[in-house]
């Protein structure tokens, strides 16, 4: 049976500790106990863990043998900020799939409110992220940041930049994408419910990126998201 595993929230020598929330779902939700074994992701590798003590709050591991895992993509997204409960659903689906790094971003058709109160949702967003890691076994979660203004975001460093824009009809995303390797750094820029107004896409094409469709339909924030994701992953597979 293949082992549930965790992302350790500290490291020490061969010790590794989940604290907060994170030991409460081992504890109370797995009943987990001492000597049950699972597999332990540290900032370095992966490794055999078996559980040393449980108190409150906190579950300690002894790490073992290391597990050899597979690279990541190198993929990240600059994610247009839209209504939060879509949003979190197309960061936890892009986090099984693959992205190592999501980039909020304020775009003109971000609603008012959400712009107010997307600061605060970004411990959420890094915990939702972190349990899909964990649930689809990778040895990290993606990085993600607090929300940032298009102007600064565009200015984002990539081998690969590619902006999804609904405007594009000749260039689809999978033929941009037919070269790359795994390991060359691809960035793809997804906006917001309505998409990017034409200002915006003019500020891209001007800063390097490069437009692109994912085909004839209009798909939603999230949708489009998760297909574009998806799409990346196969090509640089």
């Amino acid at each position: 049976m293949t082992r549930r595993r965790w992302i350790a929230d500290e490291i020490s020598g061969n010790r590794a500790i989940l604290t907060g929330e994170h030991a409460d779902h081992l504890m109370r939700v797995l009943r987990a106990r001492v000597g049950q074994e699972f597999d332990i992701a540290t900032e370095s590798s992966v490794r055999h863990g078996r559980i040393l003590s449980i108190a409150e709050g906190r579950v300690e591991f002894e790490l073992g043998e290391v597990i050899v895992t597979h690279s990541s993509f190198n993929l990240s997204l600059l994610l247009a900020v839209f209504k939060f409960d879509r949003m979190e659903w197309a960061i936890e689906k892009c986090t099984e799939l693959g992205v190592l790094r999501i980039i909020p971003v304020i775009a003109r058709r971000t609603d008012a409110h959400l712009a107010t109160a997307a600061a605060k949702r970004a411990d959420r967003w890094r915990r939702i992220a972190l349990q899909a890691a964990e649930q689809s076994r990778r040895p990290v979660p993606p990085e993600i940041g607090a929300p940032i203004k298009l102007k600064e975001a565009v200015l984002t460093s990539a081998a690969t930049r590619i902006v999804l824009a609904e405007t594009e009809r000749k260039v689809l995303l999978h033929d941009l994408l037919s070269t790359p390797s795994r390991d060359h750094e691809v960035l793809l820029a997804i906006g917001p419910e309505g998409g990017w107004t034409g200002e915006e896409l003019d500020l891209f094409r001007n800063s390097g990126w490069t437009a692109a469709s994912l085909g004839p339909t209009i798909l939603r924030a999230e949708t489009a998201a998760i297909a574009a994701t998806a799409i990346a992953v196969s090509a640089l597979s």
